[in-house]
């Protein structure tokens, strides 16, 4: 297949180019990253100016680094930059995870919402630590994975997000297909002084935790196996329509 690599750290990542060399054995790899680090970016497409594309080479691998956002890339790559439409869409390796709630703030996986808008088949993987990586796992499972999509293919309007422990693989404890879990944010805003005198802010906060109920993406991956997520975009609450009918809204 066609595979196009992105991702939210950008263009340098390990992730990357750990995904790069575990999947171009079998696969024409392309890759359109980041310039620079759009962590915790969310859905965000650029429309108010040019996008710049620079070709890079590193580490005998060759790309397409922009100063665009992780989605820019996709729709790079969706509206004819390549010169071809790809077959698939990778997103990752990310460092730290994106479980439950998470996905609506990551440049990895909105990537991956992109794609499937794009009408392109998509995956986001990331792995569940914040240090010391294990890219091997999550690349050698994603190559596998590849191969099932390859096969089965994917619905229109799903894409699947992973999660891996950050283990070698001889430690992983299986794989197991979830629901999004719940996370909790401990954010706090910093208020401090500049040279001159004026206000600002920092947000920020401790690592966030989940709530380890069983059948989650967290719950899985707490538990040392690997989590794969299908997701779509209909976020409609199809329980309540009937219900906010019959409210007066006239």
């Amino acid at each position: 297949m066609r595979i196009l690599l992105t991702n939210d750290d950008g263009i340098d990542s390990e992730g990357l180019l750990a995904l790069q060399r575990a999947l171009s054995p079998a696969h024409d790899v392309a890759i359109i990253a980041p310039d620079r680090n759009w962590s915790i970016s969310g859905h965000n497409k650029t429309m108010d100016r040019p996008l710049r594309v620079t070709e890079r080479h590193w580490e005998g691998i060759s790309g397409w680094a922009t100063d665009g956002t992780p989605a820019d890339c996709v729709s790079l790559a969706a509206l004819g930059f390549l010169g071809y439409k790809p077959d698939l869409l990778v997103a990752g390796i990310n460092k730290g995870p994106n479980l439950g709630n998470d996905i609506t703030y990551s440049g990895t996986v909105t990537a991956a919402m992109e794609g499937i808008i794009s009408e392109i088949p998509s995956i986001a993987v990331s792995i569940e630590d914040y240090v010391n990586w294990q890219f091997d796992t999550a690349a050698a499972f994603i190559t596998r994975l590849v191969r099932q999509v390859e096969t089965h293919g994917l619905p229109p309007g799903v894409l699947l997000n992973v999660n891996v422990p950050n283990v070698p693989a001889a430690q992983v404890q299986g794989v197991e297909v979830t629901r999004l879990g719940r996370r909790i944010y401990h954010d706090v805003l910093t208020k401090r002084t500049d040279p001159r005198g004026r206000p600002y802010y920092w947000i920020g906060g401790e690592i966030p935790q989940s709530h380890l109920d069983e059948g989650t993406d967290a719950y899985a991956v707490a538990n040392g196996r690997i989590s794969v997520t299908p997701i779509h975009l209909d976020l409609t609450n199809h329980r309540l329509l009937d219900t906010i009918r019959q409210w007066d809204l006239t």
